[in-house]
């Protein structure tokens, strides 16, 4: 699929040092429907929380996640709910529909500088996931909604806790992600952002994609294709090392 906003100045990425991924319909293409199971068993958990219809669990489940960022934060502040058996149970779900992705592993690589994963998921998700893509061995290191302390992204701390963790300089970082409004925060951090478009969009902020003729200021990239991006950054900065040295 063409990209809706092509652009080959990757001239912001020359200072980056540290690469930031998300992993839920981001480093795995959306139509695995693999999130999907995560959606639905989330809706499954609150039916059987709190003794509601699953259709009922649904709503409250999505007012949840666009109010508090995530449907387990709206639970942990309202219903008090321990965050590690929401995770184990949420989580429980089969990896078969995505495939390894070697592509992926090499493009990542081949970028100059550390990789991490930050997820609103878990550790055990997030490794089982890159384990099964067959690219759990390029990251230097995994952050977590553990590790962030409950508080998800979009929130600022979040993202604070995770550059502090890890040692990061903002201003050297770049964020690639598949919701828009969580590239807000790493924007005003300075750091490099890359939307990466989900088939996946039940938030109000991937509504609004289709209806830009610009990229808004929080997103300085856009790409349909995370491989074939990846690529093509990671091949600038080859050049420009190359007539460089």
């Amino acid at each position: 699929m063409r990209e809706r906003f092509q652009s080959g100045d990757f001239s912001g990425f020359v200072r980056t040092r540290d690469w930031i991924f998300d992993l839920d319909n981001t480093l795995y293409p959306a139509d695995s429907n693999l999130f999907v199971q995560v959606d639905q068993r989330m809706g499954g958990f609150i039916a059987e929380l709190l003794g509601v219809p699953f259709a009922e669990a649904r709503r409250i489940q999505k007012d949840f996640y666009y109010r508090y960022g995530t449907t387990l934060a709206g639970l942990m502040q309202e219903h008090r709910i321990k965050p590690e058996a929401f995770l184990d149970y949420v989580h429980d779900i089969d990896l078969a529909p995505i495939s390894p992705a070697p592509l992926l592993a090499s493009a990542i690589t081949a970028l100059p500088g550390r990789k991490f994963v930050f997820t609103n998921g878990s550790l055990r998700h997030a490794e089982r996931v890159t384990e099964r893509l067959g690219i759990a061995h390029v990251f230097d290191g995994f952050f977590d909604i553990a590790a962030a302390d409950y508080v998800p992204k979009p929130n600022q701390q979040a993202y604070a806790a995770f550059a502090k963790r890890f040692g990061i300089t903002t201003q050297a970082a770049a964020m690639f992600e598949d919701l828009p409004h969580n590239l807000e925060a790493p924007h005003v951090l300075g750091m490099v952002t890359v939307l990466v478009r989900s088939s996946f969009a039940d938030h109000p902020s991937q509504a609004k994609i289709d209806a830009w003729d610009v990229l808004p200021a929080h997103v300085h990239h856009y790409t349909e294709d995370l491989t074939g991006f990846v690529e093509s950054v990671g091949a600038h900065l080859k050049a420009e090392a190359d007539e460089a040295g």
